[in-house]
This record gives structure tokens, sequence and C-alpha cells, in this order.
């Protein structure tokens, strides 16, 4: 299928610091939407430059560091911005939303200098054993979202001038634009992931609490900055930005770059009816690592499915704990969230996740019946994504045989076990992820058609986006003795034959 990329031709360039409301506003619609703000002028200068973190394995970057008071914004709400410095000193503040803008990844959309920088408090744990770690700190800055910033994922780079006078430190903070308007896709942001494994300021994730790793026993707050990313690579553009640049701006990047007509949201969006009602987009995207699900986004995307919008697990352990969102201590909703309990139903992998770590006080379905294949153990390792049903149509025009691979796309997590009761499943690709360099385990991507004439598709790996660009900002990771290669053409089509199909 040809490509859906309309190139724009553009008069006068428009700058970077435009504040006119664009005559394409966040409320309109159709991939002119997303062409004509890649066409504006991208940054030179978005990335992060110099970071200090405040020990060799530390996670946080004292200098200067930053949270939002929301996960997701749309346009004429106010989002407050929340800021610490080592030593006090006036903070710069700029605003670039994430995307194409040919090639170099980010826009800036607002800069805001002078900011008040002082020390702020690491709280005290909270909720007794629990573990609470929620930071009320003063604000530094409230915005109101422009008319004409359009959805996407924006990063607000934070940089203070170094006490000697010769440099500079810088780190993020991470916030969502979100809008209301009909959209082909929907690309979910996997933020309650990002949170759950956060461990700003040195230990306090949903991993790390003296009881164990995997129960229910500690609770995490969207109030706090983003430490350095935890897990298996180091990388300083992590700090403040979750797992955005990590894991998922590849796919956001390819996508614009396409030119599809794109819309994005957080976890939390997705509990709301409203905004995940039927009939509003053609494809559901989850993208990364997307391992936790509050169960009314579980109920919500079901009832997509049901009334025909096509479901694309672009993901790897997904939809694995029951995530209960609630309020924040001063009453914003959806702040913080805690290990519920496992997906699965009574099918052996959740009943054995109650058995080693419960009790739990949650239990959610079987996550296999809404995504094709489930999570198993071990559900973390790499290898190579192999086709096996090189005649179906998600390998047309890819020249793919039976037994092809794309070498480390399967990893650090991927699904497997497929329900062999759905009617219709496919599995289009499988084969062994070895745990360790040691362990085996098999996995599975597949396909499965919707009551409505729509599909649900699971490629059964965190690492899938991998293959589609490689843009600024952006590494591959490596883990379990594998890595993915970067983008590949295979990859690109694939994904461009399932979301024409989903779209077209």
């Amino acid at each position: 299928m040809p490509t859906r990329r309309k190139f724009l031709e553009t008069g006068a360039a428009i700058p970077a610091m435009a504040s006119a409301t664009s005559s394409l506003s966040a409320q309109g619609g159709g991939p002119d939407l997303i062409n004509s703000e890649n066409a504006k002028p991208g940054a030179l200068d978005w990335q992060l430059t110099r970071v200090r973190l405040d020990a060799r394995d530390g996670f946080r970057a004292p200098d200067v560091e930053g949270y939002c008071s929301k996960q997701s914004v749309a346009a004429g709400e106010s989002l407050d911005i929340f800021i610490s410095t080592k030593r006090e000193a006036e903070v710069t503040l700029e605003i670039f939303r994430t995307g194409y803008y040919e090639g170099r990844g980010a826009r800036l959309m607002q800069t805001i200098e002078g900011l008040p920088g002082k020390p702020q408090p690491v709280p005290e744990l909270q909720r007794g054993d629990r573990h609470l770690v929620e930071c009320q700190w003063e604000k530094a800055t409230t915005i109101t979202i422009p008319d004409d910033w359009i959805s996407g994922v924006y990063l607000g780079r934070l940089t203070v001038p170094d006490e000697t006078g010769h440099g500079y430190w810088q780190s993020y903070i991470v916030f969502i634009v979100k809008d209301d308007r009909p959209a082909d896709i929907c690309l979910q942001c996997s933020d309650n992931t990002w949170q759950a494994y956060n461990r700003w300021p040195t230990k306090y994730s949903v991993y790390t609490h003296p009881k164990g790793n995997q129960g229910p026993w500690a609770d995490v707050s969207f109030d706090r900055p983003y430490a350095k990313y935890a897990q298996i690579y180091e990388n300083p553009q992590s700090i403040g930005s979750g797992e955005w640049l990590c894991f998922e701006f590849p796919m956001g990047y390819w996508l614009e770059k396409e030119g599809y007509d794109v819309t994005y949201c957080s976890n939390s969006d997705m509990i709301d009816p409203e905004y995940a009602r039927p009939d509003r987009f053609k494809a559901f995207l989850s993208n990364g690592h997307d391992e936790y699900w509050d169960i009314r986004e579980y109920e919500n995307v079901v009832k997509l499915r049901d009334t025909g919008t096509n479901l694309l697990f672009f993901s790897g352990n997904s939809v694995c704990w029951v995530t209960p969102m609630t309020p924040s201590t001063d009453g914003r909703e959806n702040r913080i969230m805690f290990r519920g309990g496992p997906y699965g139903g009574d099918y052996k992998y959740a009943t054995a996740r109650e058995r080693d770590e419960g009790p739990f006080p949650h239990r959610g379905p079987d996550e296999g019946y809404l995504m094709g294949s489930r999570n198993v153990d071990p559900v973390n390792g790499g290898g190579d994504w192999i086709c096996q049903m090189p005649d179906h149509w998600i390998f047309e025009g890819t020249g793919m045989k039976k037994g092809d691979s794309i070498p480390g796309l399967i990893g650090w997590e991927y699904h497997g076990d497929p329900p062999k009761d759905i009617e219709g499943l496919e599995v289009v690709a499988s084969g062994t992820a070895i745990q360790g360099g040691v362990n085996p385990q098999s996995w599975t991507a597949t396909i499965y058609p919707g009551p409505k004439g729509n599909f649900v598709f699971n490629a059964s790996t965190i690492f899938w986006c991998q293959g589609l660009a490689s843009p600024p900002g952006h590494m591959l990771p490596w883990s379990h003795w594998s890595r993915p290669h970067g983008p590949d053409e295979r990859v690109q089509k694939i994904t461009a034959n399932l979301l024409n199909r989903a779209i077209g």
C-alpha cells in the first residue's frame, strides 16, 4: 500500500515561538493536522546535554528536577509545574513537542525564563508501611495550554546555571496534551508503567518495598520527578522523561513521519469512558512496556473492541497487573497507584502469582481474551521475531518466508500461550526467547477477528517500535544478552499493513 504521508507546500517558516492560534485547531482533525504540525521548523537543540546524578549509582538529579500536576492536559486547561534546585537559582523552562519535524524530533513551543528555583523537601514516607513518597512542593509556575498545541507528548527542559558559573545542569519534565476529536489512531503512552518503576528519590517504586518486589504493598505517586530509568540500560535522556524516549518515542516519531492521523493519551485517560468512547478511534495502540492497567481501562478497551475499534498491541508484558488509581492527598484524580493483583482470571499464571506473591485485593480477567496472547512465566528474555504465516496479509510486501527472522526484536518482555478457543485466532509469528541467556520460553504474536469486522493484533514484544525508527534522543536497548538492530523495512511494512487495514 502507498504511504499515507502527505508533503505540504509551505510558505514562510512559522516561528517556533509563534503564539497565534493555528487555522487547524487542536479540535480539528484528519491527517493534515499532523502534517501541518510537522511542516513547522524543528528544534536543533532540545535534548539534555549536561546531567548530574547525586551519586554514581544514583537515580535523581537534584541540581534541577521537577514534575507536573497532571499526566495529561487539554488545550485551554492549566498545568502546574513544580521545580526543585540544589541551590537558589533562576530556572529556564523550554517546552518542546516531540514528533518528526523533518527528522529533528521536537519543536520548541514556549520558553519561560527566570522561574524561581530553590531546594524543596524530599517528603517523609506516608501511609504507614505503604511507603508513599508524595511531593507537595511549592509550584514554580502555571501554564495554560494554547489552542494551537495539538495532541502529543511534550517535554519541558529545565536548565539551571552551575554554581561555578562555568556550566549548567538540566533535566526534563513530561506531560501529554490530549484532545477530544475523532482520530484514526489513538497512541496510548504507558505512563502507569513509567511510574511503577520510578525510583525517585532512591528506592521508592512498587518494586522496592522491604516485603518484596512483586506484592501489593507499595503506593506510588505521580507527584514526584521521574528519576533516571532504573532498568536494563543507562540513558541520561530518561531523567524526567519516564520511559517515553527509551521505549515509545520511535512509534510516535514514525507515525508522524508517515503522516498518520494520530492523537495521544495517558493510561489514566483511558479510564474515562467519555474519552475512550466507541467509534471515536479506528485503531487503539498499546506501545512499549504497558504493564499496569486500571480495571476501568481494561473494561473500556474491551468495549472499544466489541464496538468495532481495531486494537494493536505493539507492546510486551501488557495488561499484567490490575492497577487501582486513586486521588492525590489534595484530591486530584488518578495520581496514586499500586499493584492491586494480577490479570489472568483463574488461568495458571495468575493463580501462581497469587500463590507466590499474594494475597492480593484484586484479580483481573484473563488478558489473553483481550490481547490474543498472555503474560507468561518467565516473561522476560531476548530472541528473534520469526515469521510463521508468510501468506498472511500482514506480511504483504515484506518478502518474508516461513522461518525468516527479524534479529533481536523479541524482548525484553513478551507474550505467549494464546487461548485456544478464540475463534479465528492465528499465530502469525512465534519462537523462543532466552531468559538470562539460559532459560527458554515460547512467545507468540497473534491476530484474531473482532465482532464488527475489526481485528486485534499482538506483536508480543516491548521492542517492536525499535524496528520502526531511531529518532534523536533515543538509544537502542540491550537486555538478556540480546538486542534489536533498529529500523527494519519489514517491521515498518508490517506496521503499515496493519494500520492501513485498521484505518482504511
